[in-house]
């Protein structure tokens, strides 16, 4: 067995009121596959930026190639060959794809950019990543969060960097970008890189990986030096430890009148009219490949887009709403995939993402705000929904990923809302969070609630959903009923004919 290249030694990071990595030690090799598991808010992400150099320890020591390493910065990171890709991207969206690629490194002749060069090199990534349909000079900004994902890894394979570090990089690809992916991760195997891996996907950990580390509450749990004779419940156990036997716990229930019916709406990303009902107490998922058109269609619904024909009935009533606000009022609400840009304040405090929407409700006479209700409100649902957060006046961007999500479901809970669109709500979230979601979602379709999940999760959607309404190109291709829904009925639904 070869010597470790990568070796964290006992590293601790603290934040003021929280220790976010305690005494966390393992080592990878060169040549390996590493995925580092455990729920959010277990350390991972922290360790993530220790290695780019964004966070300072307080404690232990970080080793590479044998040599005891200290960064004062991402700069420093990356001239020492460590790339790390996000799950929340760090694009720059108003710049092209080929100048995204190649930030830091833009090629220069005669002391000018070398836009010939720049072209060349950017469209032959793009090529190697399976996304030779990218134009070199397209925004970023107009692209898929899928696509942008791949720009994300096609920018660390350009730095030819010897750690890489994924951090939930399927989490918004296609099936054919995730292919890519794997044999890009292969590849780098191959080449004697350290590639660190991490996923909530278990089945891409027994696929992919060679060792994994598991964490808990900013500790190391333990290592698994290879996966021979491991298996799903025991890395469950020691990443939530407790048994989860079964994560989806679907609880069947009856349903109500329709809450919802969508006639022929057509609009932008929607390429045919779609026409369907979701009934209350019903859990009703919209699958598809990425770019599919469900986000699309649902954005016309809930009025952040405007839709070009049709109508939407809603409790009886027919309405076109005109704005977010509008949909809101009537009881529609959505919770978006892109935490980042579109679902939180960054920021601003847990209490104000919480609070923003239901302000109104916790106001004093003289229409004045009341900050102890507020601090109420927002200390009730982080004990209802087990929210890991040092308060709520802590900064939300200070949060995990999922504990993100959770502080903006419990917006839309303290809302007057009956219809929930959950747009990827278990994007990057753990186990143990995703069985909390779930359950939260039953609970609100046992109160009467529609709830429409749109998920690219074959597993998920077939898991917990009642009927699954199948889109492909921009058009809703069949609904099918749970009994109904085998992964290869939804997949031969969704992919091209």
């Amino acid at each position: 067995m070869s010597e470790a290249y990568l070796r964290v030694d006992g590293i601790t990071v603290e934040f003021p009121g929280v220790r976010a990595l305690d005494g966390v030690s393992f080592a990878a090799r060169a040549g390996e596959v590493h995925a580092l598991m455990g729920e959010n808010g277990a350390g991972k992400s922290t360790l993530l930026k220790v290695l780019s150099g964004v966070n300072r320890v307080t404690g232990g020591q970080l080793w590479i190639d044998g040599e005891p390493t200290v960064f004062d910065n991402a700069r420093e990171a990356l001239r020492r060959g460590i790339s790390i890709i996000y799950q929340e991207l760090t694009l720059s969206p108003n710049l092209s794809v080929a100048e995204n690629l190649l930030l830091g490194q833009l090629p220069v002749k005669r002391g000018f950019l070398d836009r010939r060069r720049l072209r060349e090199r950017a469209m032959s990534i793009l090529e190697e990543l399976g996304e030779g349909d990218i134009h070199p000079s397209t925004k970023v900004r107009e692209l898929s969060i899928g696509q942008q994902q791949m720009i994300e890894i096609g920018r660390a394979l350009l730095r030819d960097a010897r750690i890489i570090a994924f951090d939930e990089p399927t989490s918004s690809l296609s099936v054919q970008e995730i292919r890519h992916l794997k044999r890009i991760v292969s590849r780098l195997r191959e080449e004697g890189r350290v590639v660190l891996y991490v996923t909530h996907r278990m089945e891409e950990v027994f696929e992919m990986c060679d060792a994994v580390t598991v964490f808990r509450d900013g500790r190391h749990i333990h290592t698994h030096e290879t996966l021979h004779g491991l298996d799903h419940d025991t890395l469950v156990s020691e990443m939530v430890g407790r048994e989860i036997e079964d994560v989806y716990g679907y609880r069947p229930r009856p349903h109500g009148d329709v809450l919802m019916r969508l006639e022929a709406i057509e609009g932008r990303g929607v390429k045919a009219p779609v026409s369907l009902e979701v009934h209350r107490g019903e859990v009703f998922g919209l699958f598809g490949l990425v770019g599919a058109g469900r986000s699309e269609l649902m954005r016309l619904v809930c009025g952040a887009e405007r839709a070009a024909g049709g109508q939407v009935l809603f409790d009886g009533a027919t309405c076109r709403f005109g704005s977010v606000q509008a949909a809101i009022r009537a009881g529609i609400a959505m919770c978006p995939e892109d935490r980042k840009s579109q679902g939180i304040f960054p920021v601003a405090s847990v209490s104000d993402n919480l609070n923003i929407s239901c302000r109104r409700f916790f106001r004093r006479w003289g229409g004045f705000r009341d900050p102890q209700r507020e601090t109420a409100n927002t200390e009730d649902y982080i004990r209802q929904l087990r929210i890991k957060t040092p308060g709520p006046k802590t900064p939300i961007a200070n949060l995990s990923g999922g504990n993100q999500q959770k502080v903006i479901l419990a917006r839309w809970l303290a809302e007057k809302i009956d219809l929930f669109v959950m747009d990827e709500p278990t994007r990057g979230i753990d186990v143990g969070a995703r069985r909390d979601i779930y359950s939260l979602l039953y609970e609100l379709a046992e109160r009467g609630k529609g709830v429409l999940v749109i998920s690219s999760d074959l597993a998920e959607v077939s898991s917990i959903c009642d009927r699954i309404g199948v889109m492909r190109d921009g058009e809703l291709i069949d609904i099918v009923s749970r009994d109904q829904a085998t992964p290869e009925r939804l997949l031969g639904l969704a992919l091209p004919a």
